[in-house]
Formats: C-alpha cells, sequence, structure tokens
C-alpha cells in the first residue's frame, strides 16, 4: 500500500511539473498561446495597443508612485498595468477587460514579467465592475464612452488623477494635454465639491462668506464681509487644493486651503500677514449637475 500511494505521488508531481512546464513563460510564448492582432473587435471598441511612449506620458503626467492603485479602463493586453506596476513606477494595477482572449492575454504576460503580485486583470465590463479604491485612472476608449464612463470617475475620490489617451471628456477641461508621437494625452484631477456657501473665521477673529459656484474644477463666486458683497477676483480648484482672492478696503487678500468633506482650512493671507482661516459649510452643497450620468448613457448600464 505505502508503495502505491508513492507512486501515485509521484505521478502528481510529475503532472505538475509537466503543467507548470507548459505554462508561457516569455511574451513570445504567450503572444503564442493567446493570438491578438491590431483591430480585434471588442464590446464596443477594436484593439489597438498604445505606444510604448504615449503610455509613459499618461503614468507621468499622473504622477503614479508605488502608493497607487492604478485602474486600466479596457486593458487590453495590459499593457498600461504592466508599465504602472514596473519601475520606476511601482504602482499596484488593475486591468478592467471585456474580452475573455485579451484577458487571459493579459494575464499571460503578467505572470511572464513576474507581476502577479501586483497586477490583477478583472475580465469583465467598465459599466459593471467596482472602481474600488483607485488613486489613477487610465483610459483609451472613444469619445462617447469617455463621456459615459465620466460620471463614475468623478464620483471617485477627490483628488484622484486620470489620463486618457487620444480623446478628452467632453466639457471637463483637461487640466494637461500633449501629444506624444502623433497621439494626444489628455489628463485631470477629481475635484473636491464645494459648490455651495462656506463660513470662513480667521484666527483674528474676522469672518466672512464666500458662496463657491462649480463646474467641474472651474469656480466663480463671491464674498460676504460686513453685509457688503464682491465677486471673487480668482477661484481655483485642484483636487482637494482650493485657493481664492478677494480684496479688503482695497488691499489684496489671499485664501490657500483644503477641502475636507464640510470643511476647508488653510492660511488667509491680507497686507502681507498670514494668518490661520477655517470654513464651514452652510447647510448642503448644491446638486452637482457636471457630476451626474449625461443622457443617453444608460444604455450601457442596462445591458
Amino acid at each position: 500500500m505505502s508503495s502505491l500511494r508513492s507512486t501515485t505521488a509521484a505521478c502528481l508531481l510529475l503532472l505538475a511539473a509537466a503543467a507548470a512546464s507548459a505554462q508561457p513563460r516569455t511574451r513570445e510564448e504567450c503572444e503564442a498561446a493567446h493570438p491578438a492582432s491590431w483591430g480585434r473587435a471588442g464590446k464596443d471598441v477594436v484593439w489597438v495597443p498604445t505606444f510604448d511612449a504615449v503610455v509613459m506620458a499618461m503614468l507621468s503626467m499622473t504622477k503614479v508612485t508605488p502608493q497607487d492603485l492604478v485602474l486600466d479602463l479596457g486593458a487590453g493586453d495590459g499593457k498600461i498595468a504592466i508599465a504602472a506596476a514596473k519601475k520606476p513606477y511601482g504602482a499596484r494595477a488593475v486591468g478592467i477587460e471585456y474580452d475573455a482572449g485579451m484577458a487571459s492575454l493579459a494575464r499571460c504576460l503578467v505572470s511572464a514579467e513576474g507581476l502577479d503580485d501586483r497586477v490583477r486583470i478583472v475580465e469583465g465590463d467598465i459599466f459593471k465592475e467596482d472602481f474600488g479604491n483607485a488613486t489613477v485612472v487610465t483610459l483609451y476608449l472613444l469619445p462617447h464612452l469617455n463621456l459615459c464612463v465620466r460620471h463614475r470617475i468623478l464620483a471617485l475620490g477627490p483628488g484622484t488623477r486620470v489620463a486618457s489617451h487620444q480623446y478628452s471628456m467632453a466639457d471637463w477641461e483637461p487640466d494637461e494635454s500633449l501629444k506624444i508621437q502623433g497621439r494626444d494625452v489628455f489628463s485631470w484631477v477629481v475635484p473636491a465639491h464645494v459648490d455651495g456657501v462656506w463660513r470662513f473665521q480667521s484666527a483674528d477673529g474676522s469672518a466672512f462668506n464666500v458662496d463657491l459656484r462649480q463646474s467641474f474644477a472651474t469656480l466663480t463666486g463671491e464674498i460676504t464681509r460686513a453685509g457688503s458683497s464682491t465677486p471673487l477676483q480668482s477661484a481655483t480648484l485642484s483636487g482637494v487644493e482650493l485657493r481664492f482672492a478677494f480684496d479688503v478696503a482695497g488691499a489684496p487678500a489671499r485664501f490657500s486651503g483644503t477641502v475636507r468633506g464640510t470643511e476647508i482650512t488653510g492660511v488667509l493671507t491680507t497686507g502681507g500677514t498670514a494668518r490661520t482661516a477655517k470654513g464651514q459649510l452652510q447647510g448642503s452643497l448644491r446638486k452637482a449637475a457636471w457630476a451626474g450620468m449625461p443622457e443617453g448613457c444608460e444604455k450601457y448600464y442596462e445591458r
């Protein structure tokens, strides 16, 4: 009996070794095992590989670091997710790919690169899969697909960085754009929601209200002090970083701070003197129509 058990164990080890050796171990073996050609038809787009230089530009523009979780929408062969996990970026990455054959190729290439502990390829629909805790989102889709996934990206945490190859996000103006090897690359930072009235108090005891109006990262507004209202001279928002300027008795004043939910903390500078200041949301934020799902996108979520 012990001899039979030993023989069975030996056979199982041989089978396991044979299976392991049969697994593709190089890019060439992966491509042979899971062939894919340019223009391969997918659910909503065809597959066209992204140039290496464009991948590097997307990851550099979004300032990817080892602390990031990069989410690639429409991962194809996993090229962007793999690059994000390698030096100099060293991030964790998740790629969502609908085509089963492309997802298999991407997983094989991830393994061939030795990145199974850093990269996960999900065979799924970008309109159905959870975006999780992504801090960076990359995509190479089509204009109408960008538009229909935009509200999901805007629902991610303020400060999430986004890069798109070739196509923009309609009226969400990019923070940066460039052209690499004839291809356009755009980047954005998901803005905090600040559309409402905020009551500010500075360390010297002075107080004022700021009524902010928001569309994506574009701000306008007015400040009310001692019952008198004037338009803000400028207001900018990048992720959670908020700045605005106004006049105090003819002298310029500047505020620079950080949005934390219903509170804004920062520094108010007037007449060359800097003081801490804190703003508190009065009531509720206004409904952010710009962050909603555009009309006509329902079909992608009902399939």
